[in-house]
């Protein structure tokens, strides 16, 4: 990456108590719920740092409560916000333990005084004892409740639950690298496995006869769906649940067998019965893009003896971070195109 600082689109700040019995944000210290404070993060938005440190200074002046977890007492339990790297367009997400936050229109009026960008700001409910740190449930107390960036060509709409890359600028260079590798033709029927929110799906679509995105997250999917009505793209069809069972049905009910697969999945990678499929219908290629090498590695061991590999290519996704991102095409033995 070119500039390697305030990359970060996307911010998620637990709140929390000090010793000196103040209200605090920053990170959480390694195998620990124990918050290091952090003034000043070089690989954050400079603006969503303004924003959440002026929704603490809130917090303290208005006496808000803050969660504790051993008490799973208090309100506040996490500042989360989201730009638009090429919009500016922000999003203010306040998880809290509880329903409604005191002085909650005051907050909304001195946010939009101050940060006239921020174009909605969502309460999120999360009152379970878990470490997931969002809740399924959102209520709008400003705007719309999503913002809008730009990546490539293409205008993409983001929700408070839906998954975007968090560098939108090496994430327009991975697709790029994906899209070329994939080299897709009029005639391919492509799988996008994990799609968020379609953003590589609509770059690949393009290229391709017919593209179809599978999620889990419902509200992803509406806004895939919401996207490619936006850049008025007709050849995608997205579809919410579990990968496994989606493709499970797509291949062996719906008898919709795709020439490419394109796979961006989670941390953990591919489960078996994905692997399965994926050999019993042997796509002439697989563009397999992953943030973990160890799981990439495992999945490609079991794929190798149909596939070859014959390209993998690191994107620095993540600077000043141990993660880096991955791009692998494997073509189906004997079927290499030239």
């Amino acid at each position: 990456m070119e500039k390697p600082y305030f990359y970060r689109n996307k911010a998620q700040y637990p709140v929390g108590i000090n010793k000196e019995n103040v209200p605090v944000i920053g990170v959480f210290a390694n195998r620990t719920h124990e918050i290091i404070p952090i003034e000043k993060c070089l690989i954050q938005n400079k603006e969503s740092q303004k924003v959440a440190k002026f929704v603490l200074e809130f917090i303290k002046e208005n006496n808000i409560s803050v969660y504790n977890e051993k008490t799973r007492k208090g309100l506040i339990r996490h500042i989360v916000t989201k730009i638009g790297i090429k919009t500016n367009e922000l999003m203010l997400i306040l998880v809290i333990n509880g329903k409604e936050i005191p002085n909650e229109n005051k907050l909304v009026k001195e946010v939009l005084e101050k940060f006239p960008n921020v174009k909605t700001i969502v309460k999120n409910i999360n009152t379970n004892n878990t470490n997931v740190i969002m809740g399924k449930e959102n209520i709008n107390l400003y705007g719309n409740g999503y913002i809008e960036d730009i990546l490539g060509e293409f205008k993409f709409k983001i929700s408070p639950l839906s998954f975007y890359q968090v560098n939108p600028i090496q994430a327009e260079k991975l697709y790029n690298i994906g899209v070329e590798v994939a080299n897709i033709s009029k005639e391919d029927v492509v799988f996008d496995l994990y799609c968020g929110i379609g953003t590589i799906s609509i770059f690949m679509a393009k290229y391709a006869k017919k593209v179809y995105g599978i999620e889990i997250v419902e509200e992803a999917i509406k806004d895939a769906k919401e996207n490619a009505k936006i850049n008025d793209i007709k050849n995608c069809e997205f579809i919410a649940g579990d990968v496994e069972k989606v493709l499970d049905d797509l291949i062996n009910n719906k008898k919709i067998i795709p020439d490419i697969i394109m796979i961006d999945p989670p941390r953990k990678g591919l489960d078996n019965k994905s692997v399965e499929n994926i050999l019993k219908i042997l796509p002439k290629k697989i563009v397999y893009i992953s943030c973990n090498p160890a799981s990439l590695v495992r999945d490609l061991a079991k794929l190798e003896e149909k596939y070859e590999i014959n390209k993998i290519k690191p994107v620095d996704m993540f600077p000043y971070s141990k993660h880096v991102e991955v791009c692998a095409l494997l073509e189906l033995k004997n079927c290499q195109s030239s």
